[in-house]
C-alpha cells in the first residue's frame, strides 16, 4: 500500500480514486478508522453510486474483516445511498460473507481472488 496508511487501514487507489484498498490483518479496532476513511473518500471523490473496496490483500480473513465490510457497506449507504463493491475477494472471505448473509449485501466485482 503506497498511501502511507498503517497496515490494515485502507488507502485510496490512485488509478481508481473511488476505491479503498484493505491489506494485512484487519482487527475490530480498525473499523472506526476504516469508516472514517470511507467517509473522507466519499466527500472528496466523484458522486459515484458505487465505492470499490479491494480486499485481495487481506490476510487470514475472519469475522473482524466481515464486521468491517458490513460496517463499511452501511456507512456507504448512509452517505447518499452508495453501494460497496468488493474486488479481489478471496474464496475464504466470500464463504464467510455468504455464511453471515452479507454476500448479497455487498456487490462483487468479477476479479475475485
Amino acid at each position: 500500500m503506497s498511501s502511507g496508511h498503517p497496515a490494515g487501514l485502507p488507502g485510496v487507489d490512485a488509478m481508481t480514486p473511488n476505491a479503498l484498498v484493505l491489506t494485512g490483518r484487519i482487527a475490530r479496532a480498525d473499523v472506526p478508522g476504516l469508516c472514517a476513511e470511507l467517509e473522507a473518500l466519499i466527500e472528496r471523490g466523484p458522486d459515484a453510486g458505487v465505492i470499490d473496496c479491494d480486499v485481495g490483500g487481506v490476510v487470514r480473513p475472519d469475522l473482524a474483516v466481515v464486521e468491517a465490510i458490513g460496517r463499511l457497506a452501511l456507512a456507504a449507504r448512509r452517505a447518499g445511498g452508495r453501494r460497496l463493491r468488493l474486488r479481489g475477494t478471496p474464496d475464504e472471505l466470500q464463504r464467510l460473507l455468504d455464511l453471515v448473509g452479507l454476500g448479497e449485501v455487498v456487490g462483487l466485482a468479477e476479479d475475485r481472488g
